[in-house]
């Protein structure tokens, strides 16, 4: 099972600029390559990544099927409000994998 991490400081000064760095252990199956009967191995990729604060989209990001196993996605924002990021990776057969974590901002 594909296993998310994100790392970033979760406390903040109200307009600071965060880094969020992302990772998700996925193999990420092109669609392109073959097994060893010839046979085309299945697309399996993380195609989508989302994070918002509160419900709000912070950022987002459609991938590709040339994109590496274990894609890593970094982005920054400026603090403005504590609350919970939410985290969301979506898979080709649509399964979500996520994770939240608090922020405080002061």
């Amino acid at each position: 099972m594909p296993t998310p991490k994100v790392k970033f400081n979760e406390t903040a000064a109200k307009g600071d600029i965060l880094e969020v760095k992302t990772m998700i252990d996925h193999d990420m199956e092109s669609g392109q390559r073959k097994d060893a009967a010839g046979k085309v191995v299945p697309r399996k990729i993380i195609n989508a990544f989302a994070c918002t604060l509160n419900g709000k989209m912070l950022f987002s990001a459609e991938l590709a099927p040339a994109i590496s196993a274990n894609p890593a996605l970094n982005f920054f924002f400026t603090a403005t409000e504590s609350g919970t990021l939410e985290f969301k990776w979506t898979d080709d057969d649509g399964s979500v994998y996520g994770l939240s974590r608090p922020l405080t901002v002061t």
